[in-house]
């Protein structure tokens, strides 16, 4: 059965708007721990925007379920992430300019970094995922490379409009989970994931861990963040329990 990683950045988006000290993204956390939630995801970045060194601190200390930290490989983030000590890390591309992280991680063309930063995480005890387009060069490379996870890029499909361009997005998205499992990776998968669209993504059999954050974040405003976790956990809970 798959499970949900709740992104909580954009609770303390809303805080940063006005730069105080609410909405709190650690009381945010326990709210979706007690909704069912498998894990709690954050991004630090590089200029802060939302997350920041106190949540991720702690976050650390309060969240007992995973806590996965997606982050760039800049070397500064990757010490806190040494010394932090997360569940669990995500590596993703990171650009200024972007309101969210656009497109996958070129683990080819960073080959090298990749498996310097894998090495160091694991001497942490920490698992490492990346964040990847469902290509089959980006698979091997996150496997010659040591992590123990990849995160399908889902965009692609929830950007996709028309049932022909729906089900070819699947298509790949399911090949890309073949290819990780062949090469002893885990599958997560994630970005622009909703309600709407959860589905069929979470019919895909051996996708075991979503991670979505701005719908149940959006949601949140009219039900609550713990209701809204569970909604989109009892949606995962019946598409991925089909037969």
């Amino acid at each position: 059965m798959a499970v949900l990683n709740v992104n909580i950045d954009h609770v303390a988006t809303v805080r940063q708007a006005r730069v105080t000290d609410e909405p709190d993204p650690v009381w945010a956390a326990a709210q979706c721990e007690l909704a069912g939630a498998n894990g709690i995801t954050i991004h630090l970045r590089l200029d802060r925007r939302h997350i920041n060194d106190r949540d991720v601190r702690l976050l650390k200390e309060t969240v007992a379920c995973k806590l996965n930290l997606e982050m760039c490989m800049a070397e500064p983030i990757v010490k806190i992430a040494e010394e932090t000590k997360p569940d669990q890390i995500t590596l993703v591309p990171e650009k200024r300019v972007e309101l969210t992280t656009e497109g996958g991680l070129d683990c080819v063309r960073h080959k090298k970094r990749l498996a310097q930063v894998v090495r160091r995480m694991h001497k942490k005890r920490i698992l490492v995922s990346t964040f990847i387009a469902p290509a089959k060069e980006q698979i091997i490379a996150s496997a010659q490379t040591g992590c123990d996870a990849v995160e399908l890029h889902t965009g692609m499909y929830a950007n996709a409009r028309g049932p022909r361009a729906i089900e070819r997005r699947l298509a790949e998205l399911e090949a890309g989970k073949d290819l990780a499992m062949e090469n002893k990776l885990i599958a997560h998968a994630g970005h622009g994931l909703t309600y709407r669209n959860i589905g069929p993504v979470a019919s895909i059999e051996g996708l075991c861990e979503f991670n979505i954050g701005h719908s149940i974040v959006a949601r949140a405003v009219f039900v609550g963040i713990r209701e809204a976790t569970a909604q989109m956990i009892a949606l995962i809970d019946k598409f991925s329990t089909q037969d």
